[in-house]
């Protein structure tokens, strides 16, 4: 299969996230990494956005599912946004999504957590 990748690299937002007291109280910044497949054997239309997967409605998915309301854990959060991706968005074949807190501990870059999952084959 001829396959297209839409790639999101280090979205940043401002998100309620973690188990610890004072993770309740402030937002952090998290870090998105997204890779979306898609099936590129139809003909893009250079004039039509409807063609392609449009990235500005991936992009407005992931901030809404990080940003809607508070999470526990990251793995939380990528499995949700996995199912909302697969679920809204018929075109992706395959997501990969890794969502890391930057912030999590002063020794390392980030903590980061990463998942994929695919459409399941028409039988």
């Amino acid at each position: 299969m001829n396959t297209r990748r839409v790639i999101l690299d280090d979205l940043t937002v401002s998100a309620s996230i973690g188990m610890l007291d004072h993770e309740r109280t402030a937002r952090q910044a998290l870090r998105i990494y997204a890779e979306f497949d898609t099936d590129a054997s139809r003909p893009v239309d250079d004039a039509d956005i409807g063609s392609v997967l449009d990235y500005r409605l991936l992009r407005e998915a992931l901030i809404q599912e990080a940003t809607q309301a508070h999470t526990d854990l990251l793995e939380t959060l990528v499995d949700r946004s996995l199912v909302r991706v697969l679920r809204d968005f018929p075109a992706v074949l395959r997501a990969r999504i890794r969502i890391c807190k930057p912030q999590a501990f002063p020794d390392c870059v980030a903590v980061c957590i990463e998942q994929s999952r695919s459409r399941a084959p028409v039988a």
